[in-house]
């Protein structure tokens, strides 16, 4: 058994939080500029009209994903007084978990445009959506999988 207060509970799950966030989010910012520098490119006007969709789709969800991840902690910069830690660490898990889905399918569609542009009519740009599978069996699957068989019938 446990001595932890509610308060230190509170405290030791929104530094959790807060921690995992700013593994995620160097990630997301590198991606992001990367994508931003694409266009820029020489071989940005060889890419088919389909690779320049998934390139802006790619460059929305970063934007998205970086929004939602860097959202907790302005939230909690805005709130950290009001005594609501308990309300404001559901609320980031929430944006914290869908912000990694958009990472998820953001960094599959930039797995997509670089196949597209490195191997033209060939198939290597759907590495991209095999990603986004494996992204979603790894970080939303098995923990669910786990969390299922650990509860008691």
């Amino acid at each position: 058994m446990t001595d932890e207060t509610e308060k230190d509970r509170l405290n030791r799950e929104l530094d959790q939080l807060l921690g995992e966030l700013r593994v995620a989010l160097p990630g997301v910012q590198v991606l992001f500029a990367f994508l931003l520098t694409v266009p820029f490119s020489q071989r940005f006007t060889a890419l088919d009209e389909t690779a320049r969709d998934v390139y802006f789709a790619a460059v929305t969800l970063t934007a998205a994903a970086s929004l939602l991840l860097i959202a907790p902690t302005v939230h909690h910069r805005l709130r950290f007084r009001e005594g609501t830690k308990e309300e404001l660490i559901q609320m980031a898990t929430h944006l914290a978990i869908v912000g990694s889905g958009l990472l998820a399918l953001a960094m599959g569609a930039a797995i997509y445009v670089v196949g597209a542009a490195a191997f033209p009519h060939s198939r290597a740009r759907w590495a991209g959506v095999a990603f986004v599978l494996l992204a979603g069996l790894v970080w939303f699957v098995l923990p669910f999988h786990y969390r299922r068989r650990k509860q008691p019938d």
